[in-house]
């Protein structure tokens, strides 16, 4: 039986698809969704046959990801689907071929947050792995600012948002490589959303 598009990919992010379209993320890499929300991303991935973690600090959306791979007989242990924080994650060094973190990182209550959130997600991921990442950002847009790098976004919640400089001088700061230029998507009005992809450069 043919899938529909939307029966393979699910509710996918369309950058995390350019991804997939580009050979990037595929079977039988090791992939890890940190703040998986309710697996929007990850349906293609396990039909494919990735090895997929998952860690959400919510349970529910964790159960979800649980049912879905059991009713996609990926064959994965539930025990690959984590309740966790993303600062605090239960992995070892150097896990994951692949870590997305989708929509998550603009949540940071600070900065202290945020880089703790970030130092895991580099942590986990092995030399020459890859880290996608999608958040808000001020590149585009101006917005209230509250403290520090706290805005209030269109919708008047509070995000922590990331520029241009920040994110370039983060990515010297690791050492890593942009796998692409950053690229952000303007939501009129409301927020911008920035995709930053690095590669770890093997020891």
């Amino acid at each position: 039986m043919t899938l529909s598009v939307q029966e393979q990919f699910g509710q996918i992010d369309i950058y995390v698809f350019d991804q997939i379209l580009r050979g990037n993320i595929a079977a039988p890499m090791r992939v890890l969704d940190a703040g998986c929300g309710y697996g929007r991303n990850l349906v293609h991935l396990m039909r494919e046959g990735c090895e997929v973690f998952a860690l959400d600090a919510d349970a529910e959306g964790v159960e979800h990801v649980r049912r879905l791979s059991a009713s996609l007989a990926t064959g994965l242990p539930p025990g690959n689907f984590q309740v966790g924080p993303i600062e605090h994650m239960p992995f070892p060094d150097g896990f994951a071929d692949v870590v997305i973190c989708n929509a998550v990182l603009h949540f940071a209550r600070d900065e202290a947050h945020f880089h703790a959130m970030l130092s895991e997600l580099w942590r986990v991921l092995r030399p020459g792995g890859m880290l996608f990442c999608r958040l808000g950002s001020r590149i585009g847009m101006d917005f209230e600012p509250v403290r520090g790098h706290v805005f209030i976004v269109g919708d008047g919640s509070q995000w922590f948002l990331v520029d241009e400089e920040m994110l370039l001088s983060l990515t010297d700061e690791m050492d890593a490589v942009l796998v692409d230029p950053l690229k952000t998507t303007i939501v009129q009005d409301f927020r911008c959303m920035t995709t930053w992809v690095l590669r770890k450069r093997r020891d």
